[in-house]
Order: structure tokens, then C-alpha cells, then sequence
């Protein structure tokens, strides 16, 4: 090569050395279009060299070339094209000697952490032989300690070779157990879930780590040259392990913006491994990135705006290494712009408002809002008793660190085992050693301890999300000493709490699952894809909460199944997009002393009619009257609740009494067919086994059936006291309604009848449960729901300062760019423009609050598309989704508050937030059945100005849930529901009157007095990359940086960083 005034007098020479099985990889569209584009520059001639040349051949033979582009794979020489670059030292765009450190994942951790680049939390295990035992290795159910560092399920297994793509996650034991393996596509899949495998691998080597929830996508990053990186995002394999390919078959992935620490990161990721060509992985975790993987040569597939970009930086890198003096200043128009084909862009349907109708085609979808309640469950069970047994004793003390006061819980598989264990071998021998009053005291401590027996053993498996077992000390005394010194204390009796049942059944699955999919197609309007195009190209901002009750999390992870179109199982589902928050979706701590009252009042109203006679209210408005919903009749209802409640009780005894002297005669364990849980979960199919053989659906046995009856007959009604519990009359109800739907093949007389005495009743108490007038349902609701409030308002809150700040600059910005404009003027407008950003970008730091530091929403949302790179005609469009997963108080209590909201002092003359109409829908609906929900959406009317309230308008729908009409009616229908044990959920109903228009504005005024002040909330970290998100910034920057040379643009690379670029 030779230079003359300026000019290349000969090409520069581009050697390709790489394996022939890697030229179709290499010289595949990515890398063709590229090389391509430098030979179109006239500067440039690649030549490619060949296997027999790279394997045979003495590299003093090898083509002489003044760059180079080689990188290893599977049988190549690597030592040879180092002596190749020793020899005639060419410029190298990917370091050889670096790449031995991408094959060993121990020494890429290592070199990440010495250049202070993010890594998740992890430790290595190292064997010298397969299956070798290491002292500092110890594994648990639900943990593995390395070197003292536990790491809790679920975490991930990662072989140490680079090559060996097997990894593993393993789940817990309170998720359902299991491990997931990921592996490089195979047709359609990625990953493949093993529910029966909980035990890590000891064949090898492996790195374990945290792992690291990510909302369901994964990003990888490629860099060309440390000023450069480009990110996609992709479904993650974690999830169900479907890969999502468009109609051509390749992998759906979609760009994404870059924060500003992520370019750093990869600004440094390309630096540490002399790799300037390279594709990493990311992991964007609770607003923080890491880095878990390096690769090394990667390049982008179907984007012609990165082949440009690449082929430029390219050019730059190698006019630089070889030509330095040569300007490398891009012309005005691309050598190969009059021949580039104009990609197709593919949009979305307009949306607008759906159920009631649509306000202008000017109105856009911003935000939807879901409370939910969870799926069909078995009724929730408790068992309490005395024990002085020596061997439970020995429990309690095993397991809260021979404390002889403290009480202990028992959760996972080991320790229910050892209780298993050790109430097997007292139920045969009876109550041995305990004092007692009387026999009838012996009979039912025997029948509680041989209840608490037949449900450790339910499933033939133990998970601590459905199992819990509590022993609190009562008694003491003083005993010497094991070893002959002193006195200690002992434990001498305690109180046991079996908690069990309230599992999500296969009809509960199979209704979270349906109800998903129907908000995919009807709470996002447009076709039904819309959503699932939306969330992939990273403009629908996601984020699932479910309380902790294992119902509740397993409704959340089914409902996420249908609404995204997954597959699989739930337990990698629910890991992966559900984030427990029980201190907003669970307790009624904060109401319990005024439900109390309300029981009270509610028992007086229904026992002693007279003396609970309604002095308030209007009889006009019956929602408004004290214990309003309840029958006229409660009080003569109540004596035949007792009667045919026995009556179901006397004949599942007669079952029970079979099956128990079945367990008798054999003495095995094993007579009921087993019942997996842990595989269940992902089902929702009956077991038509257990129905052929007539015994009751799902995993209770006989036994646990006929306890269960005998609590609620013993409780219900104390017959020496002569005196009627109301409050057990909604778990009356919730048992017959279950018998009624899953155990009706078990034909049990005047079940019918006494589910419909029970509905009666259950639906005036429970609603008057949660306060017996509206002045009280408005303070009960507003204790039980308060933070769950105040989050929805930071929710809608949120999303309209980002609407806005959309909006504005956009507006600015409207007067298109072209060549009248000056240098000068263009950079004013960007100054006015990006002045607009920096002072939201600050008004959002000080007014958005978030639930906590590490879960904060305004974090999670500069996670945008990025609108240069994406084939997508709306790439500024985004909508927020935050799904709410509860219990049947917080949708009682956010109901209570919606409609009685305008009775508070603070608001009087205000009218309520629900209309007439919808009022008295409500006070008929009395039940808020499984999966009942409330949903708000925000639309956004674009044609009124940004200060006009009118701009936001909310939209609030709820559903009663489970339609009940099935057990009610004896139909073909109905028939045809039985057989399947599901119910079908209610469709929305409106809030408000056709046509109306409820403002964001109005809808914080009514809800503020009663929502968590946003300050109460933990202030979040300022938002960064703001200006990221606005396409109209970045395109002026673009437009700016053409005019300077290119060898100059890498002094402004950092402030293009910053706007809305991916590293350029």
C-alpha cells in the first residue's frame, strides 16, 4: 500500500481468516452486507483465506494483508494466526492471545471484575474428576454454600467451559421445585423444564450464581470499536423456552436503547477483552445491568442502518491503523445508498378506548391498571393442638436453636419430613404418656394428630407453599443437665398449627390462564397480536405483583402464561415475571380492630333481628342500610345451615371410615393413588383417575375431607353454649360451593340445598364483613387497601409525566429539519429541547415515587426501543401494564373505596366515582368471586393541549369473576361445566355511564385522602438517559455529526451517547 498527496496509490488489504464452516456464518448476510459496503468506499480489497490454506500451508505462505479479521472456533489454529500476526503484524481488529479467555467462563469473570464491569453474584466449584466430594461445597434443598456464600433457589449452574452451553436453573421448593436447562436453539426451543430434577450436577466444574429476575427478556449488546454498541433484546429462554421467530424464521428480537453506564460497560467490556468486534450479554435486573457473558465475534442480522454504522466505524478503525493522515470523513451520500432497498415498516392498529367506546381517533391507550383476585382454590384448612409428645417436643427445639421459649415454623421438605416422620410413629401407639380429662379429650387428640398425618402425606411430596407448620412453647420446666452440671429449661407441652389447603386448583389454573388471554385481546384494542407486539418491542412496560400466598403467586404466573402467549410450566413463569410484595397485597392487620366491630354488629343484626334493626340509611338506597344484602330470614337460615351442614359431615365420615379401614388392614401408606402437586401445577386438566376410582378430586383423601366437614359442624354451632359462629358461615359456603363443583361425582344427598341456604347467608355477611354500613366499608377499605392505593396513583402519575414529556419536546421539534436551517439554529433547538427534558427529567426525580429502592418503576421505564435501529412505525408509542394479584379483602376493600369514596368530610358535594346505574349493580352483585377484578385504563386524547384536563381520562371496569349460574341452574351448560370442574369468569362491567369523562385530575382528588402519600414511599433514584427515549433529539445529533469529520466525532461520541443513540 502506498500513499501519494493524500490518496491511496493501493488498496488496503482486509484478510478473513477463518474456519470454511464459519465462512457461511462470517460471510452470511451480517458480513457480507458490511464488506461489501467498505469495498463500495474504494479503499479497501478483502481477501478471504481457506481452510487448506489455514491448516496446511506454513503461514509464510498465508496472503500478506495490512488488517485482519480472525477469530477462533471449534479445530482452529489459534496459535498459528497468532504466529501469522507475530509475522507480519498486521493491525488486528479482534486481538488473538485475548480469545483464550472467552473458552474458560472462570476466566472471564475474572477479567470482567478487574475492569470493574458488573457481574452477578456468583461462586466457583472446581473438581479435578467427575463427581469428586469438596469439603466447601455443601447443597440443601433450597440452597447450595460455597465457600460459606449460600446461594438461595433459584440460581443458576454454569459449566465452566465457555463452549459447553448447558445451564441450568434450579427452582424452589416454594415456586414448586424443578430445574430449567437452557441450551443453544434447537428448532423452536431453547430451554426445556425437568420438574423432577432439584439435585445440581457434580460431573464437572460450574460456576453458581444469583439469578437474576428480568422481566422475561434478555439483551444482547454488540460492539464494533469501543465507541460503538448496538442492543436487541429478545424473549428470554428462561421463561417457557419458545423462540419467537417472524414469518421468515429468524429469531423476533427488537432494538433497544442503551443507558449511559451500559455504554460505559461496553465501552469497557470491548477495551478488557481487546475484542473490538463483540457481542456480550446483559442482564438488566432492578434498574441495574451485568454483564453474565462474553462471546466474542458477533455481529447484528437484519438491520441496515447497523450495517451502515458498522461498515463506517470499520472503515474509520482501519484508515486509522493504516492511513492515519487520510481523512476519513464520510461523503455526503453512501456509496451504496442508491441501491439499498426500503425496508417494509410494520405498525399497529390504532387503539382506542375498547369496552366503552372510543373518544376520537386522537386517543391512545397509555396505561392499563388490574386488580385481581386469584383463581379457584381448595378451602383453606387449619389444625390447632396441645402436644406434650416427647418427640415433637425434641422438633421444637431441633429447629429454633434449642431456644425452649421460642417457637419455631416448619416449611421445607426436610423438616416437614422429620414432623412426618415422628406423627407416624405416635398415631399406631396412641397418646402415649399424655395426661388427659376424659376419653372423648384422647379420641380427638388422636384424630388431630392422625389429620395432621394424612396431610404431610397429601401429594407424595412436600411443598412449603401449601404446608406450614407452627409450634409455639406453652409449658416449661427444669431438668438436669445431659452432663450431670446444673439445671436447664425444657419444653414440656406446645401449640401446634397445621395451616394447609387454599391451593390453586386445575380449574383456578385454567381460569387465570383464560382470563390472561382474554385481556390480551380485549383490554388492549386492536387485534389481538397487539399486545404481544407491543411487549416485544419493548414499548409495553410490564410489571406483575402477587402477594405471598402460594394461590395467589401460582394465579399471577398462569394469568402471565395466557396473557403473553407462553407454554410450559408455571413455576419458571412465576420465577421469572412475578415480584412478591405481601406488604401491599396481603394482611388486614391495619383493619382488624374495626372488622371486628363490623362482626359484631353483623352478628347482633342476624341473631337478634329487633335489637339490629336499621336506624340509618334510606330505604330508597338499600346499599346505604346497615347490613344491607343480607336475607330477612337470616335468623330461622341459621338452624338449617347447622342441620344439613351434619348432614353432609355424617356421610363423609361413612367414606372416611372405609378408607381408614383400608390404611388398617394393609398398614401401607400408599393406598391412595399419588398425587404430585409439584407436576400439577402446570395443568389444567382434571385427574380423571382419581374420579373414575370415586374418590375426591385433586389430593385430598377421605379423611381430610371428612375433618374438614367436622371443623365447620363443631364450629358453626356450640351446642352447650346454644350459640351460632357467623363467621363460619363463609367457609360453610366455601366448602359446599367446592364439594358442589369438583366433588359432585361423589353424589352426596342435600349438598345442593345446603349450598344454597349457605349462599344465602354468605352473600349478606361477607360483604358486610369489611363494614356494615358504606361510612365503614370506606374506612375498613381504606386501611386494608391504602399502599395498594397510593401505588396505583404513583402508577397513572408516572405514566402521565412521561406521556408529557413525550409530548413536549416532540412538539418542539415539529418544524422539520432541512438545509435552511444553520448549524447554529439547529443546535439552539436541540439546546431548547434537551433544557425541556433536563427539567422533567427533575421533576420526575422529586415527584415520582416508587414502592422501594430496589423496585422502582421509574427505573424499569428508560428500558426503551430504540426508534433508529427498529422497523416499527410508532416506536415512541408505550403503554404501562401493572397487574395486582390479591385476595378477596384488598378487591372488597379498593371496590369500597371507588364508590363511597365521596362520603369523607374532605369531599362533600362530590359526586361518587361509580354511577347510579353501576352502584346498584354492585349491591346485587354481592359476591366478588375467584378471579373477579377491578381494571383501570388511562387514554391519552392527543388534539387538547397538554395543560387541558380533559387530556387523561381514566376508565374503570370490574368483573364479578366466577359465574355461579352453573351450580345454580341444572342445564346442559351447566352439565358441561361440572364435567370439567371450571367455571366461566364474568365479562367487564363499567364503572361509569356511557359517555362520560372521569379525568386523571378528579380521580387523585377523590382517591388521595385515602392512597399512601407518595413520600411515604421510598424516593427512587433519578431517572437516567431520559433523553434517550425521544427519537426527534436524536435525530438532530445525527444530522449535527454528520457535518464534522468523522475522525473528530469520536470527542462528541459521549455527548451522542446521552441522546438517542446506541453508542455511535
Amino acid at each position: 500500500m502506498a500513499e501519494d498527496n493524500g490518496v491511496l496509490s493501493s488498496k488496503i488489504k482486509i484478510g478473513v481468516c477463518v474456519m470454511e464452516k464459519k465462512l457461511t456464518k462470517v460471510l452470511s448476510a451480517p458480513m457480507r452486507q458490511i464488506l461489501e459496503r467498505l469495498e463500495a468506499f474504494g479503499e479497501f480489497e478483502i481477501i478471504t483465506f481457506g481452510d487448506k490454506m489455514i491448516l496446511e500451508q506454513p503461514v509464510e505462505s498465508w496472503p500478506i494483508c495490512d488488517c485482519l479479521i480472525a477469530f477462533y472456533s471449534s479445530g482452529y489454529p489459534l496459535k498459528k494466526a497468532e504466529a501469522y500476526a507475530a509475522l507480519r503484524k498486521p493491525f488486528l481488529v479482534n486481538e488473538l492471545g485475548q480469545q483464550h479467555l472467552l473458552h474458560d467462563r472462570r476466566k472471564v469473570y475474572e477479567r470482567l471484575e478487574v475492569f470493574g464491569i458488573p457481574v452477578p453474584k456468583y461462586a466457583l466449584v472446581n473438581r479435578e474428576f467427575p463427581y469428586q466430594e469438596l469439603d466447601y461445597f455443601v447443597e440443601q434443598d433450597d440452597f447450595v454454600e460455597v465457600h460459606g456464600k449460600r446461594f438461595w433457589k433459584p440460581f443458576v449452574e454454569k459449566p465452566v467451559d465457555g463452549d459447553n452451553h448447558s445451564i441450568m436453573i434450579y427452582y424452589p421448593s416454594s415456586a414448586g421445585g424443578g430445574m430449567k436447562e437452557l441450551f443453544r436453539k434447537v428448532g423452536n426451543r431453547s430451554s426445556e423444564f425437568h420438574p423432577e430434577v432439584r439435585r445440581v450436577r457434580r460431573e464437572g466444574s460450574y460456576i453458581y450464581e444469583e439469578f437474576m429476575p428480568t422481566g422475561g427478556t434478555d439483551v444482547k449488546v454488540y460492539t464494533v470499536g469501543p465507541e460503538y454498541a448496538h442492543a436487541e433484546a429478545r424473549k428470554s429462554p428462561v421463561v417457557d423456552g419458545v423462540v419467537m421467530r417472524n414469518p421468515d424464521g429468524k429469531e423476533v428480537r427488537y432494538p433497544v436503547l442503551l443507558t449511559p453506564s451500559e455504554k460505559q460497560m461496553a465501552r469497557d467490556v470491548c477495551i478488557a477483552f481487546r475484542q473490538a468486534v463483540c457481542g456480550f450479554d446483559l442482564l438488566r435486573c432492578e434498574g441495574k445491568s451485568y454483564v453474565c457473558d462474553v462471546n466474542g465475534w458477533s455481529f447484528v442480522k437484519n438491520s441496515y442502518k447497523y450495517y451502515d454504522d458498522a461498515a463506517c466505524v470499520m472503515r474509520k478503525m482501519f484508515l486509522d491503523a493504516k492511513a492515519p493522515h487520510l481523512s476519513s470523513t464520510i461523503p455526503p451520500t453512501l456509496p451504496w445508498k442508491v441501491n439499498e432497498p426500503v425496508q417494509p415498516s410494520e405498525g399497529l392498529t390504532r387503539q382506542g378506548s375498547g369496552i366503552i367506546g372510543t373518544f376520537g381517533q386522537s386517543e391512545e391507550l397509555r396505561c392499563v391498571i388490574a386488580v385481581i383476585r386469584h383463581g379457584d382454590r381448595t378451602p383453606k384448612q387449619k389444625v390447632k393442638l396441645k402436644v406434650t409428645e416427647e418427640k415433637l417436643l425434641n422438633l421444637l427445639l431441633k429447629y429454633n436453636g434449642g431456644r425452649p421459649r421460642a417457637e419455631t415454623k416448619l416449611k421445607s421438605a426436610v423438616q416437614l419430613q422429620d414432623l412426618l416422620d415422628a406423627t407416624r410413629m405416635l398415631v399406631p401407639r396412641g397418646r402415649s404418656g399424655r395426661e388427659s380429662d376424659s376419653d372423648a379429650e384422647d379420641l380427638e387428640h388422636a384424630e388431630k394428630l392422625r389429620q395432621v398425618k394424612a396431610v404431610l402425606e397429601e401429594g407424595g411430596h412436600f411443598s412449603g407453599i401449601y404446608r406450614k407448620v407452627q409450634l409455639k412453647p406453652l409449658k416449661w420446666t427444669k431438668v438436669a443437665k445431659t452432663t450431670g452440671e446444673g439445671e436447664e429449661e425444657r419444653p414440656v407441652e406446645a401449640l401446634m398449627v397445621l395451616k394447609y389447603g387454599g391451593v390453586l386448583t386445575h380449574a383456578g389454573r385454567k381460569q387465570a390462564e383464560e382470563l390472561g388471554r382474554y385481556f390480551r385481546n380485549n383490554m388492549y384494542p386492536g387485534e389481538g397480536t397487539g399486545l404481544l407486539r407491543l411487549h416485544s418491542t419493548y414499548r409495553h412496560d410490564l410489571k406483575i405483583y402477587s402477594s405471598d400466598e402460594g394461590r395467589v403467586q401460582m394465579s399471577a404466573a398462569a394469568f402471565a402464561k395466557g396473557l403473553l402467549d407462553l407454554e410450559g410450566q408455571l413455576t419458571p413463569i412465576l420465577v421469572s415475571l412475578v415480584s412478591k410484595d405481601s406488604s401491599m397485597l396481603d394482611g388486614l392487620d391495619n383493619a382488624s380492630i374495626e372488622m371486628e366491630e363490623a362482626k359484631a354488629r353483623l352478628h347482633e343484626i342476624i341473631t337478634c333481628p329487633r335489637k339490629g334493626s336499621n336506624e340509618n340509611g334510606n330505604a330508597e338506597v338499600p346499599w346505604m342500610l346497615d347490613g344491607a344484602g343480607l336475607p330477612p330470614n337470616a335468623c330461622g337460615l341459621l338452624p338449617k345451615l347447622v342441620k344439613l351442614t351434619k348432614k353432609i359431615t355424617s356421610q363423609v365420615k361413612l367414606l372416611a371410615k372405609d378408607e381408614d379401614e383400608k390404611l388398617t388392614q394393609t398398614g401401607s401408606y400408599e393406598v391412595l393413588p399419588q398425587y404430585d402437586q409439584a407436576k400439577a401445577l402446570g395443568t389444567t386438566n382434571i385427574d380423571v383417575g382419581r374420579i373414575a376410582a370415586g374418590l375426591p378430586c385433586g389430593s385430598e383423601g377421605f379423611l381430610l375431607m371428612y375433618a374438614r366437614w367436622k371443623k365447620l359442624e363443631r364450629d358453626l354451632y356450640n351446642e352447650r353454649k346454644e350459640r351460632f359462629d357467623i363467621t363460619q358461615i363463609p367457609d360453610v359456603y366455601d366448602s359446599s360451593k367446592y364439594d358442589l363443583l369438583h366433588n359432585s361425582h361423589l353424589n352426596l344427598e342435600s349438598l345442593d340445598e345446603l349450598f344454597k341456604v349457605a349462599q344465602l347467608l354468605a352473600d349478606g355477611v361477607i360483604p358486610n364483613e369489611y363494614g356494615i354500613n358504606p361510612s365503614q366499608k370506606l374506612k375498613i377499605g381504606s386501611k386494608i387497601a391504602r399502599r395498594l392505593l397510593g401505588k396505583i396513583l404513583i402508577d397513572l402519575r408516572n405514566t402521565r409525566e412521561e406521556a408529557i414529556s413525550v409530548a413536549e419536546p416532540k412538539s418542539s421539534m415539529e418544524q422539520p429539519l432541512n438545509g435552511s436551517r444553520s448549524i447554529t439554529e439547529e443546535l439552539e433547538a436541540v439546546s431548547r429541547c434537551q433544557l425541556k427534558i433536563d427539567d422533567t427529567r427533575r421533576l420526575s426525580s422529586t415527584s415520582e415515587k416508587s414502592l422501594d429502592q430496589e423496585d422502582d418503576d421509574d427505573k424499569e421505564t428508560q428500558y426503551r426501543l430504540d426508534p433508529k435501529y427498529a422497523n416499527v412505525r410508532t416506536p415512541e408509542r408505550h403503554v404501562r401494564t401493572r397487574l395486582y394479584f390479591t385476595s378477596e379483602s384488598h378487591i372488597h376493600s379498593l371496590m369500597n373505596v371507588l364508590r363511597y369514596c365521596n362520603m369523607d368530610d374532605s369531599l362533600q358535594g362530590e359526586a361518587s366515582l361509580v354511577c347510579d346505574n353501576a352502584l346498584e349493580r354492585l349491591y346485587k352483585t354481592k359476591e366478588l368471586d375467584y378471579m373477579s377484578y377491578i381494571v383501570l385504563r388511562m387514554f391519552e386524547n392527543t388534539e387538547v393541549s397538554l395543560e387541558d384536563p380533559k387530556r387523561f381520562r381514566i376508565e374503570m371496569t370490574f368483573s364479578r369473576g366466577a359465574d355461579l349460574s352453573p351450580l345454580e341452574y341444572n342445564d346442559e351448560v351447566a352439565s358441561s361445566l361440572h364435567q370439567e370442574h371450571t367455571l366461566p369468569i364474568m365479562g367487564p362491567e363499567r364503572l361509569q355511564e356511557v359517555g362520560s369523562c372521569l379525568t386523571l385530575e378528579r380521580l387523585e382528588k377523590m382517591l388521595h385522602p385515602f392512597a399512601m402519600p407518595a413520600e411515604d414511599f421510598p424516593p427512587p433514584s433519578a431517572p437516567q438517559a431520559f433523553a434517550g427515549y425521544f427519537s426527534k433529539t436524536g435525530g438532530v445529533f445525527e444530522r449535527l455529526a454528520s457535518l464534522w469529520p468523522f475522525h473528530k466525532q469520536a470527542n462528541v461520541t459521549q455527548g451522542i451517547d446521552d441522546g438517542n443513540t446506541n453508542g455511535r
